[in-house]
């Protein structure tokens, strides 16, 4: 394993060094910024890929990887929880791909971590499928609650991160204070489920109480939970107003993140939230809504 102080530079220096191949996938038209900077720096050739099309066909990526040499190298790199839209790659199609293909694989799990999976392992554990990934990458924030990034790879490939990528040599370690609440985080999040079942409990009231009010909340199937806005004025300015008026603080989702039209605020529900807070949200999302004079309409 091979750990950065921040969790988004690892996105990014460790894809890196891999991208020194002369072909890249990346699966998905939307990545996060951390790994489209990590393609940006590398010399491999980038080829987006739809997520629908692995899960249908596999058309679009297949033809991809199969103009390529068998022997020359390349990487799939996606994400397992899709941080934007709340869905789940298909990771076993993906997989088999890359193994009909002879591609390496790097799988995001930073929205998954400690939230998915018997022992928190993530929608790798939970599916069954870690095993046939080659780089796991994960984050020591979010549902761990302290900071940093890693990696789990066979030790071959995290030797070859820690030699070449550039971030990893030029940062310093995780302080033992913050290496210590980790520690403590994951041995707990292996053993009790309590967290994560909250939170998906959660997660499906929100979006319930979203939906019966007419808010325009997005079809998801995680705790990610996006309401759409299709405005980058109006998004940053709900987001202004829950803050300073209701006390709180949601980001709103602006292009290069989203595509433009599909600015959206993004809810993530933690398990210790009450249906008391998740209510007076609900009205006062409702109340700016009509302020602003936007349409109130069932789930999008």
């Amino acid at each position: 394993m091979a750990a950065a102080v921040a969790g988004a530079a690892c996105g990014e220096f460790i894809v890196d060094p891999y991208l020194q191949y002369r072909f890249a996938i990346i699966h998905r038209h939307a990545v996060t910024r951390t790994e489209s900077q990590g393609v940006g720096i590398g010399a491999a050739q980038f080829e987006p890929c739809g997520l629908h099309q692995v899960a249908d066909t596999g058309a679009q990526c297949a033809k991809l990887l199969a103009a390529e040499d068998v022997e020359t190298p390349k990487l799939i790199a996606f994400e397992s929880v899709y941080s934007m839209d709340g869905d789940v790659a298909p990771i076993h199609a993906i997989c088999d791909l890359a193994e009909k293909y002879n591609a390496l694989t790097y799988i995001d799990e930073v929205h998954a971590v400690g939230m998915y999976g018997d022992h928190g392992g993530g929608i790798s554990e939970r599916d069954a499928a870690a095993h046939r990934i080659d780089i796991i990458e994960g984050t020591l924030g979010k549902a761990f609650g302290v900071m940093g990034g890693y990696i789990a790879a066979d030790k071959k490939i995290v030797d070859c991160i820690r030699s070449y990528a550039p971030g990893f040599i030029f940062t310093t370690s995780l302080s033992p204070v913050l290496a210590a609440g980790v520690l403590a985080a994951v041995k707990h999040l292996k053993e009790s489920s309590e967290e994560r079942d909250a939170q998906q409990t959660n997660a499906a009231m929100l979006k319930a109480k979203f939906s019966d009010a007419g808010l325009p909340v997005m079809d998801s199937v995680t705790h990610i939970v996006p309401l759409m806005v299709g405005d980058p004025v109006r998004a940053k300015k709900i987001s202004d107003i829950l803050l300073a008026e209701y006390g709180a603080y949601v980001q709103p989702i602006n292009f290069p993140t989203v595509p433009r039209g599909t600015e959206r605020l993004r809810f993530t529900p933690g398990p210790a939230h009450t249906e008391a807070m998740m209510d007076e949200l609900t009205i006062a999302l409702v109340e700016i809504w009509d302020r602003l004079e936007l349409e109130l309409r069932k789930a999008a």
